[in-house]
């Protein structure tokens, strides 16, 4: 990503899903953001190096850009590489946008000195923290070549704010309407369809989009960990996130899941000996009693009973609550000024302990309706329907992954696209977990899903899941690529997205009778080709 000088550049082509407003905006936005650095390049993403400079990251040479590669395996790939492909290595590779960027974008960002957060990777948690700590250690701490003065040559700009709504910077006011569960009784997981009005937002967005929403805090935890610091919530203490009480700060500011590294540093400065020991040994990521991944803020200040630091050096001390991003599971055309998602309430409970998730509990049972929730649009990247109504499509989204695809299927009745529809979806047990199951149902009498391949993990001695469905139909699933369809995957990205690649693999072998080395080349093709998108957590 570079800027000309003469004449203008372009960064978002007018082949971007933006309008001419948005394009101009994130064009400026971008050319501010790499500044003269980067000269040489033509579009966004180009990964051009700057003329004096490395390689800038760039997901076109980046054989680590896959979410469910251990972080160590995707940093002995860059070993060799640029500095900022490794910074790009070390991101959680899911292009989610919950960052702001896409991976490789927030790595050249951090390189160029543009961005100083490093805590911004939501699915890399602290892994990716850890490994982008490391890096810009190794690197040393002076600015790349043609980059911008720093701070002790000229004041920094504020960073422009983006469109309304469009942007995590400037979240839009949103009115939360309703939420209805999906599973029946009987489901050992608690599943919502929620529904949100964006009248007055400027959203909007088509299907494949997603939905970024700041939460909020379980009160109660926010009390607990108020209690257990000894401190008066009504306190007012200003930080760089604003003026507020303490309590306000728990509950919109500051995340209070995992304790970050920097907590344990404070501890240890509050402690003495053995204990001392250990909270240095948190901080650095190791973990001596074993208990590291159920380590929240709260427990955390339960595991150092003795040390309790003030409250404005305890907020110092933790991350910013980020916002989430949720797949759109309804459709512009079937559901005008409104926009819908499909969210898992996370329940779970550790030592005795409930532990709840920040965002699915905030929708699942916190949020009233008709209050308002900060909201913001995340545009697709490589996810949404063909250009052609006529394609046909495959889509493979068990649990809450069936999200972007019942938009797709709204979008295509609302539309009356000719082109065929193939679901699988799959779950834990029919009799609960057939989410939307009228709703599918009534499609498939109508014609619009033209198949519907359903696997339930936990009905019956064996367990049985979407990629199982994929290979007992092998035969028509390779009738249909052949004949052009695209192919969707939504959900995990860890093991579900590379069970599903392996059955494509497995149908090219068996169907298409293609060796080994074909059959994966099959699969590249269909990447390439952009028939194979997925969208995945």
């Amino acid at each position: 990503m570079t800027q000309h000088v003469t004449p203008p550049l372009v960064l978002i082509p007018e082949s971007a899903p933006f309008n001419a407003d948005q394009r101009a905006w994130l064009s400026g936005y971008f050319a501010a953001l790499l500044g003269p650095a980067v000269e040489g390049a033509t579009a966004l993403g180009s990964g051009e190096a700057p003329a004096t400079g490395p390689a800038l990251a760039d997901n076109g040479d980046a054989p680590w850009h896959d979410p469910s590669m251990p972080l160590d395996e995707r940093m002995t790939l860059a070993k060799d590489r640029s500095d900022p492909q490794k910074l790009m290595a070390a991101m959680a590779q899911q292009d989610c946008g919950q960052c702001g960027y896409n991976c490789a974008d927030y790595a050249n960002a951090i390189f160029l000195k543009k961005e100083e957060r490093l805590n911004l990777c939501q699915p890399g948690g602290k892994d990716t923290l850890r490994m982008l700590k490391k890096l810009e250690a190794e690197f040393g701490t002076a600015a790349p070549a043609g980059a911008a003065p720093v701070a002790d040559e000229a004041p920094k700009a504020a960073a422009p704010l983006g469109p309304y709504g469009l942007c995590r910077e400037n979240p839009a006011e949103a009115v939360f309407l309703s939420r209805r569960r999906l599973n029946a009784p009987g489901g050992e997981k608690e599943t919502w369809h929620v529904e949100i009005d964006l009248t007055g937002t400027g959203i909007d967005y088509v299907v494949g989009d997603s939905l970024g929403l700041f939460p909020a805090n379980a009160p109660a935890l926010a009390d607990t960990v108020i209690a257990e610091l000894g401190a008066r919530p009504e306190r007012v203490i200003a930080t760089k996130l604003g003026e507020k009480t303490l309590r306000d700060h728990l509950l919109t500011n500051y995340a209070l899941g995992a304790a970050p590294d920097g907590l344990f540093q404070l501890l240890s400065l509050l402690t003495s000996g053995a204990a001392r020991k250990k909270a240095q040994a948190l901080a650095a990521g190791e973990d001596p009693d074993g208990d590291l991944a159920y380590l929240d803020v709260l427990a955390a200040l339960h595991k150092f009973p003795g040390a309790r630091p003030d409250a404005e050096v305890f907020l110092e001390a933790l991350d910013e609550l980020q916002p989430r991003l949720y797949s759109i599971s309804s459709s512009p055309k079937a559901d005008p000024g409104r926009v819908s998602l499909t969210v898992d309430a996370v329940r779970y409970s550790h030592r005795s302990r409930l532990r709840l998730g920040v965002a699915s509990t905030h929708l699942g049972e916190r949020l009233a309706e008709t209050s308002t929730v900060k909201v913001y649009l995340q545009k697709a990247h490589g996810f949404g329907l063909p250009a052609s109504p006529e394609t046909p499509i495959i889509m493979v989204g068990p649990g809450t992954g069936i999200a972007p695809f019942r938009a797709f299927l709204r979008e295509r009745a609302a539309t009356q696209a000719p082109g065929k529809n193939w679901l699988f979806f799959g779950h834990q047990r029919q009799a609960s977990d057939f989410f939307y199951k009228d709703e599918l149902n009534g499609l498939k009498d109508a014609g619009i899903l033209t198949r519907l391949s359903l696997a339930w993990s936990r009905d019956g001695s064996e367990k049985t899941y979407v990629q199982d469905r994929m290979r007992e139909n092998g035969k028509e699933l390779w009738r249909w690529l052949e004949e052009g369809a695209h192919f969707y995957v939504c959900g995990d990205a860890k093991r579900m997205a590379k069970d599903v690649e392996r059955a494509i693999i497995d149908v090219a072998a068996k169907e298409g009778g293609r060796n080994p080395e074909d059959a994966v080349a099959y699969l590249a093709a269909l990447k390439k080709a952009g028939r194979y998108q997925a969208d995945v957590y």
